[in-house]
């Protein structure tokens, strides 16, 4: 099957119908791009919101953790191998070191003793991070959720989880799967708000400091 019958191409329009959420922007912007398909430029000059060209950024280069616990991080070595080859989506560059990772997938059964490290390695992550939780161990304890008592019952009680990946272990397409649900995620967010727009009206952030 052609891989262009699933994902068809975009024209300029519909990416900017998709990324701009306010109408008056969406206006502004196809305003300026009639004005440059008008004058010939179309092919040379592309208009794009900048929190629209961050987050495609950030979504096609994602750094995972070199990190795994238990038996889940063998399916999660095989999605980075070259049967099903993580770099297609543009998260196959694992590094070693958590300074230079935005995705940690935790990937195994948690015991309380690891878990102080787990956490020491996810504040070390510079920001924007992100956190997968990978197997029924990770999410909510798996098989020892009931008389595990050594068992950490669900990383979310330490840690926050951006996507949560089910099964014993699961598939590493379930892996790839739960990625390309991050890169959606990630699309769909506003940085530049996120980080410089101050609260209206003078709530409880929006005071002198």
């Amino acid at each position: 099957m052609d891989k262009s019958d699933n994902n068809p191409p975009q024209t300029a329009e519909q990416m900017l119908r998709a990324a701009v959420q306010d109408p008056r922007d969406l206006t502004r912007y196809l305003t300026y791009l009639n004005t440059i398909k008008s004058e010939g430029l179309s092919t040379s000059v592309m208009v794009v919101p900048l929190d629209a060209a961050i987050n495609w950024a950030r979504a096609s280069s994602i750094w995972p953790l070199t990190f795994g616990l238990a038996c889940c991080a063998i399916e999660m070595m095989a999605v980075g191998a070259s049967r099903f080859d993580l770099d297609r989506f543009g998260a196959g560059a694992f590094r070693p070191t958590p300074r230079q990772a935005d995705l940690m997938i935790v990937a195994g059964t948690v015991t309380y003793k690891m878990m102080p490290r787990v956490k020491r390695l996810y504040e070390q992550m510079p920001e924007p991070k992100f956190v997968m939780a990978m197997g029924a161990c990770t999410v909510g304890g798996g098989p020892y959720c009931k008389f595990g008592y050594h068992v950490v019952k669900g990383i979310d009680r330490f840690i926050p989880v951006d996507v949560y990946v089910p099964g014993c272990p699961p598939r590493p397409e379930a892996l790839i799967d739960a990625l390309l649900a991050l890169q959606r995620k990630i699309a769909t967010g506003r940085p530049i708000i996120e980080r410089y727009a101050k609260p209206a009206g003078g709530g409880k952030d929006g005071g002198a400091q």
